[in-house]
């Protein structure tokens, strides 16, 4: 199975004009695409034997990167490192709905939370998972009842 390998991060500018201008990919404020050294970078647009030239590149908040997990929500949405998750209870045996933040763990993706101090797979083919944000720009949703 091919997986797509992509990231996402906040840029560090924040004038709205000069981002409108540079017309990256984006996920709501997240500029989507390569990730190198502090920079988000579009797929390449040009090139020869002399040079590459990406489609675009947009200088990002390291602290901010995250990676495609390859996973959509039951929104079509796609699911990335650091999303706010909210589980579903679809099925009778479900485990019990919970908010948590998507991670990484030992090759895994998984939904962490820490207030109920338990983690679960992110894919599950018996309970819906919808992102409701991110730990960037909406950190209180870890916070919130479910």
């Amino acid at each position: 199975m091919e997986r797509e390998i992509k990231f996402r991060g906040l840029p560090t500018c924040k004038d709205k004009a000069e981002l409108d201008y540079i017309n990256f990919d984006r996920d709501g404020n997240f500029a989507v695409g390569f990730y190198e050294d502090g920079y988000i970078i579009g797929k390449v647009a040009e090139a020869n034997g002399e040079y590459i030239c990406p489609e675009f590149w947009v200088d990002v908040d390291r602290d901010t990167v995250g990676q495609y997990t390859g996973l959509h929500d039951k929104n079509g949405r796609e699911i990335y490192e650091g999303d706010i998750v909210r589980t579903g209870k679809d099925n009778i045996g479900d485990p019990e709905p919970m908010i948590g933040q998507v991670v990484m763990l030992e090759g895994s993706w998984l939904i962490e939370s820490e207030k109920e101090q338990e983690a679960i797979d992110l894919f599950s083919e018996i309970t819906s998972r919808e992102v409701i944000g991110n730990i960037f720009e909406d950190k209180q949703l870890l916070e919130e009842k479910q």
